[in-house]
């Protein structure tokens, strides 16, 4: 029973999980800016380039193609602010605060931060919020 209240207790993360955690957001940033590039670049070479002469466009094709950068383009803005999250994760590493609620000041668990690493809320907050919108 006593370890029980001691978990419940803890109040921050040890230097050994920080670097648990600190591991998993660098490979997770690392994967995330491949998948930007790879977004960037698709968005960049969509579209009509030189090799296409023809005066004549398929008004679906080109329809479709607007759309697509368009969603590569969203999906290129959410992969940048993934990557923000996941950086602003490390500062909090640096700074010892990593895996605090920021609403309720409790410890996220561990569980949660390795599913959702940048995560600033333990799901009660997270839900506490929802039901607020």
């Amino acid at each position: 029973m006593a370890t029980t209240e001691k978990k419940q207790e803890k109040k921050y993360y040890t230097n050994e999980e920080l670097q648990e955690f600190k591991e998993i957001i660098l490979k997770k940033i690392e994967e995330a800016k491949r998948n930007l590039e790879l977004l960037n670049a698709a968005v960049a070479n969509e579209g009509n380039d030189v090799t296409d002469t023809s005066p004549t466009f398929k008004t679906l094709e080109e329809g479709n193609s607007v759309l697509s950068k368009e969603e590569n383009s969203k999906l290129a803005a959410r992969q940048q602010k993934f990557i923000k999250d996941l950086e602003a994760a490390l500062i909090r590493i640096e700074n010892k605060t990593y895996g605090i609620c920021k609403v309720t000041g409790k410890l996220i668990p561990k569980e949660r931060l390795r599913a959702v690493p940048h995560t600033t809320m333990t799901i009660e907050a997270k839900e506490m919020q929802s039901k607020r919108k």
